[in-house]
């Protein structure tokens, strides 16, 4: 059985299909899936989907895109959604510097807020980096009291051991699969068997063969099967340790 630890089901591309995709989880051995905000709208939907579906469980908070749509109430706003029982995180946060849909001191700025929500809430937190590792390395080390996962890491095992040294998880995409990707082959080699996730970010980040098409969380075993080789263990016990990871980051019984 599979714990899918970060997609996206509030994405409008899954409108025409999301019943039917989130219906066919349970003969495909997909338990649990942490469905990730990215905005007020996303939470709200996160936690709407968490109330209709047993299996799924919601993150709460506002991705370094939609930074700049914050205002000083929206922490209040993210606090109430905190409080519903199905949310167990804070997230997706962090910093962008690849598109800068928000600009960077704007990012900063409600990145450091919402760890600080992470803080008073005492909750794990979601981080999205990218092309922002400094800035990212540089917030996280005044925050070494939280639990967190960098999520879709692509990352060197030179960074990797800094982000574990806090403590920290990292979770893997279908990135993996990809030729060019070389470098986090050998982070997912050498990391510890028990900070390992797995995750789609659906309805991105298709792994192969199924590239280019609409992710979800039915391509999990894909990514499972490539951590399986690269470690060389079976895929039934890929699963069952992030299952384990997983289940215990999110403090879900």
């Amino acid at each position: 059985m599979y714990f899918d630890t970060h997609a996206h089901y509030d994405d409008k591309s899954f409108n025409n299909n999301r019943g039917e995709i989130l219906s066919a989880m349970d003969a495909a051995g997909i338990s649990l899936i942490l469905n990730a905000a990215s905005s007020l709208l996303s939470a709200e939907f996160s936690l709407k989907l968490a109330s209709e579906y047993s299996f799924i469980y919601a993150s709460i908070g506002i991705h370094p895109h939609d930074a700049k749509s914050m205002v000083d109430d929206t922490i209040v706003e993210l606090e109430k959604l905190l409080c519903t029982p199905k949310a167990k995180a804070v997230g997706e946060i962090g910093l962008d510097y690849h598109y800068d849909f928000s600009p960077r001191d704007i990012q900063r700025k409600r990145f450091r807020e919402q760890l600080e929500l992470a803080r008073s809430a005492k909750l794990p937190v979601i981080v999205h980096e990218r092309e922002a590792l400094t800035d990212t390395l540089n917030m996280l080390r005044e925050f070494r009291d939280l639990s967190g996962v960098v999520h879709c890491f692509s990352g060197s095992w030179e960074t990797a051991k800094i982000i574990l040294d806090f403590g920290w998880y990292l979770s893997f995409t279908g990135v993996i699969t990809y030729k060019n990707a070389r470098k986090v082959l050998e982070t997912i080699e050498k990391m510890p068997s028990d900070r390992i996730m797995l995750e789609t970010d659906a309805p991105y980040l298709s792994p192969e063969p199924v590239r280019g098409r609409q992710n979800s969380s039915l391509n999990l075993h894909y990514i499972a099967a490539k951590i399986a080789e690269i470690r060389g263990i079976t895929l039934e016990e890929t699963a069952a340790l992030t299952m384990e990871n997983g289940k215990r980051f999110f403090e879900i019984s």
